[in-house]
């Protein structure tokens, strides 16, 4: 596919209903998922899981990028075929998460801020050079007693700004997320004041270092309640308040606002994202970079039995196919009995 420019990449990734694939997930945190399966987090593992979903036949015409982590990036299958280039050969842009975790910040209890840009440049060369045509970088804001704080939400916006000045530098797309945790007892008003701040801080950040916003992608929470709030908001509600939070202070230039998941069951992450489509209203495309939510039952499925691999693809194209009719607007529940 010949995509020419930063503008073309971004809005290939989100054409015709398609999504993201998240499986960037560090080794600690595929660690845990294997462990929920009783499966030995070996690199080996590892690589053969990762090839099964991106050569699952539902990648294709649903899937527009996937995002890969550093050693998947590098690794190569059983017959030499890069897994980047299984990707490509399903019509899917691979990418890459560039940030490196988190810090506590000075001062401010219970909250973190994003590092990496240290050698981010030179990182970011080397993985261009290998085909990537998008890249990630994941900030972390908590509710609580007084928090967030201005601080936090200014120094973790501050760093998506300059991380996505410098992908766009070396000709790559920047996913610029800002992920307002569902963890916490907290009201579906809390997550919107928490979210409304952070955007508005994001885009006038983005705006200071002349980041072109046609070229970027958003990877927003959803605007729910706090996992443990014993007053869980429903999907009518989540959908309107997300959808205004998003229209108050997203510029209408940008080509896609792909949700993460954040802990949401994988059929509730999809009946979200319907739910926003069939409102309408917006100027970008409304779809998914889901990690958990597209991955979990391929998970179950597969167990790390190579006799499984069949059904756990068919389980990841499912939800590949539910999440781009979400994306369109044209998900119904039943469609999942299968």
């Amino acid at each position: 596919m010949s995509l020419n420019n930063i503008e073309e990449i971004a809005n290939y990734i989100v054409s015709d209903g398609k999504g993201i694939l998240a499986a960037d997930e560090s080794n600690p945190t595929c660690g845990k998922r294997f462990d929920s399966i009783g499966v030995e987090s070996t690199e080996e593992n590892r690589r053969d899981y990762r090839e099964m979903l991106f050569r699952s036949k539902g990648i294709k015409g649903n899937i527009g990028g996937v995002i890969l982590f550093d050693e998947t990036i590098r690794q190569s299958s059983d017959d030499g075929t890069l897994l980047r280039d299984i990707i490509s050969n399903q019509g899917a842009l691979p990418g890459i998460k560039v940030d490196k975790g988190l810090q506590p910040i000075d001062g401010c209890p219970g909250e973190t801020v994003t590092v990496g840009l240290e050698g981010l440049n030179e990182r970011l060369n080397e993985y261009s050079s290998m085909g990537a045509k998008f890249t990630k970088w994941r900030a972390v804001i908590n509710i609580g007693d007084g928090i967030p704080t201005d601080k936090c939400i200014d120094a973790n916006m501050e760093a998506l700004a300059d991380y996505a000045k410098c992908a766009q530098d070396n000709g790559m797309v920047p996913i610029v997320e800002p992920e307002v945790l569902m963890d916490g007892d907290h009201s579906i008003d809390e997550c919107y004041a928490a979210s409304v701040r952070s955007l508005k801080s994001l885009f006038e950040h983005l705006n200071n270092k002349d980041v072109n916003i046609k070229g970027t992608l958003l990877k927003p929470n959803m605007v729910t309640s706090g996992k443990g709030s014993s007053n869980q908001a429903g999907i009518d509600e989540v959908a309107k308040k997300t959808l205004d939070c998003l229209i108050s202070n997203v510029p209408t230039e940008l080509p896609g606002i792909t949700f993460l998941s954040g802990g949401q069951s994988d059929v509730m992450a999809t009946a979200h994202l319907d739910a926003m489509n069939k409102i309408g209203g917006f100027s970008w495309k409304l779809s998914f970079s889901y990690g958990r939510a597209l991955q979990a039952p391929a998970l179950k499925a597969w167990g790390g039995k190579a006799e499984n691999i069949f059904i756990s693809q068919d389980e990841l194209s499912h939800r590949s196919e539910m999440n781009k009719l979400a994306s369109l607007g044209q998900w119904e529940e039943n469609l999942e009995d299968r």
